[in-house]
């Protein structure tokens, strides 16, 4: 029995993951990776990581990131407290959506992942004080192939839901991308 709903957005290869949890009066179990049913949806596996975030203000920012091959890596980002406004970027140099974004609101509640490709920037916003995510990450973190650009780029233009309240010194620190950039070459 599959514990997830796997569905496409509008980038290709960014996915929607849809935990189906079970439950009962005692609560409930959701699953939040399966290496069989996430490979099938294009998981290029293994499991190399898995990051526990917490970001306490609303309206905080966090990214955009990626990693550079040869670390370049995939990422299945759960809210497991609170709610985010999840985006995906798409940096794929001769991608026909390149530079476009995709966004889910990501919640304790609603269950729901994405599972974001390589060649994909990824940040977030907290809609609530005090959310929390899951990240599993196929590669290791790798600093040398460490990559970011400004989560309010005007030409990414993502449309933050709520005004942007904090950001890290190293997010606001990310230049816009140059007009030269091509995208990531996986």
């Amino acid at each position: 029995m599959s514990r997830f709903a796997i569905t496409p957005t509008p980038l290709a290869g960014l996915l929607c993951v849809q935990r189906q949890p079970l439950g009962d009066a005692r609560g409930f179990l959701a699953r939040l990776f399966c290496a069989e049913e996430l490979a099938a949806a294009g998981w290029p596996g293994p499991v190399a990581q898995i990051n526990h975030t917490r970001t306490e203000r609303q309206g905080t920012v966090r990214g955009m990131h990626w990693q550079r091959p040869p670390a370049a890596e995939a990422k299945l980002v759960s809210c497991v407290r609170g709610a985010v406004w999840d985006v995906a970027v798409d940096l794929r140099a001769g991608s026909p959506t390149f530079l476009q974004w995709h966004a889910e609101r990501l919640s304790a509640d609603n269950h729901r992942a994405l599972l974001i490709p390589p060649g994909f920037a990824h940040g977030f916003q907290a809609l609530e004080d005090g959310v929390e995510l899951l990240y599993v990450h196929s590669a290791p973190y790798t600093p040398v192939c460490e990559a970011g650009a400004d989560a309010l780029d005007a030409r990414l233009a993502i449309a933050w839901p709520l005004p942007v309240q904090e950001r890290s010194a190293r997010d606001a620190a990310h230049a816009p991308l140059d007009s030269d950039f091509e995208g990531v070459v996986l």
